[in-house]
């Protein structure tokens, strides 16, 4: 049996037989090639969210797929018994494109975050200190099981799952007096995320984070760094914290590392991967060589394509764009973010899952966020035209929005 054609037998069979914690939008995707996907009807879609900035490569990328292709005729799982080539290439590649020294593989951000929490309280453990408390941000996100529910700062994550774990406080961010009163004598870690996605895509201050880093070296803390949707390439550089002129002790990865196939990260310093000894920690499926040399061509690709760089030239142009529809049309309130992970909030007139779906119906695949914010992270191959193109439909959409409302204020003053 194939369904993937049959939106309704797609539809019926995910309300059925799927757990519905998603709530899709009713449509589905048959193929996809660059920065477009095509649906079951034919129709073609500009891809502006990427999978939640996990096709960093795009759809069918022609040396991904032939990596993914020629791995998998070959070995697609190795368990962890034995070395595993494209693991050690991966591990390799990263610490020497970052401050790290050591990697441990997962399968997901949530894993990779899960994994920091461990590693970071397994440091002072393994020396007999008492410290376990990890300080995260308030309105932070990093996942969705019991310990990154924990860690994130909104409580309707949590709430339903009670009771949660102990060993958490939660600051202000952008706030470094905040995360100084959380401080105590039982705190192991700081954990932030340098641009907070999924409360609105939110970039913490290049201040801020100055001082983040030195009060994690005064009082002796880790400093863990969730890359997991700002890193590999998104910002414009290929992890953020470069940008923040810092390092990390910890820093985690996930979604755009692998191209669209499943991997998380944990990259430490050789002094912070001391919290992990043998047997401390593992995954079955995690450093898989399918994985690993999807991720590697991840790397590699971004490196000879420069794609870092065309990040930043082509987030210039959308942002230059959309500020010019602000003084234009209003409705939008602020255009935020770094690189290619950007946040369009609007004013009350506007509702963002109704941007959302105006934008869908003219081609266009963006997320919601709460009720006033739209986040755009498209594949970072992406060109000019076709950013521009996306602004324009922005523009349009905005323009009947208006047209209908003097309609209705037409409507009304006839009354």
């Amino acid at each position: 049996m194939n369904i993937e054609n049959d939106l309704y037998l797609i539809s019926d069979y995910d309300k059925k037989y799927c757990m519905q914690v998603f709530g899709p939008q009713q449509i589905a995707f048959t193929h996809g090639k660059g920065v477009y996907l095509v649906d079951t009807e034919g129709k073609k879609y500009m891809d502006m969210i990427g999978g939640i900035a996990v096709n960093s490569l795009g759809h069918n990328h022609p040396k991904l797929t032939r990596t993914i292709s020629e791995q998998a005729k070959k070995v697609i799982h190795c368990c962890n018994y034995y070395l595993i080539p494209q693991r050690s290439e991966l591990a390799y590649n990263l610490c020497r494109k970052s401050f790290a020294d050591k990697c441990f593989f997962a399968n997901s951000g949530a894993e990779a975050n899960e994994g920091a929490i461990k590693l970071a309280r397994g440091f002072f453990s393994h020396k007999g200190i008492d410290r376990y408390e990890i300080i995260t941000a308030k309105m932070s996100f990093h996942g969705r099981t019991m310990a990154t529910i924990t860690a994130t700062g909104q409580p309707k994550f949590s709430e339903p799952f009670k009771p949660v774990l102990p060993g958490f406080k939660y600051a202000e961010f952008n706030n470094i007096d905040s995360f100084k009163e959380q401080v105590n004598e039982h705190t192991a870690a700081i954990m932030l995320e340098l641009i907070q996605g999924e409360s609105g895509v939110h970039p913490a201050d290049k201040s801020f984070v100055v001082e983040i880093k030195k009060l994690c070296e005064e009082k002796g803390l880790l400093l863990i760094i969730d890359e997991v949707q700002t890193g590999i390439g998104r910002t414009g550089t290929l992890f953020c914290y470069e940008q923040y002129g810092i390092k990390p002790d910890i820093m985690t990865l996930a979604k755009g590392l692998g191209g669209g196939v499943p991997i998380g990260a944990v990259l430490a310093t050789n002094e912070a991967a001391t919290g992990f000894e043998l047997g401390d920690h593992g995954s079955t499926f995690g450093g898989n060589p399918l994985a690993c040399a999807a991720a590697n061509t991840v790397l590699e690709v971004i490196a000879d394509d420069q794609l870092c760089f065309k990040a930043g030239t082509v987030s210039e142009l959308i942002v230059n764009k959309l500020n010019q529809i602000k003084e234009k049309r209003g409705y939008i309130k602020e255009v935020r973010g770094m690189g290619l992970l950007i946040g369009i909030e609007f004013d009350e007139r506007i509702l963002a899952s109704g941007m959302r779906d105006a934008l869908r119906n003219k081609g266009f695949l963006v997320s919601s966020i709460g009720k006033s914010v739209i986040r755009i992270a498209p594949p970072l191959i992406i060109k000019e035209a076709e950013a521009a193109k996306f602004c324009q439909a922005i523009d349009q959409v905005l323009k009947e929005t208006d047209k209908v409302n003097k309609n209705q204020i037409g409507l009304e003053l006839k009354k």
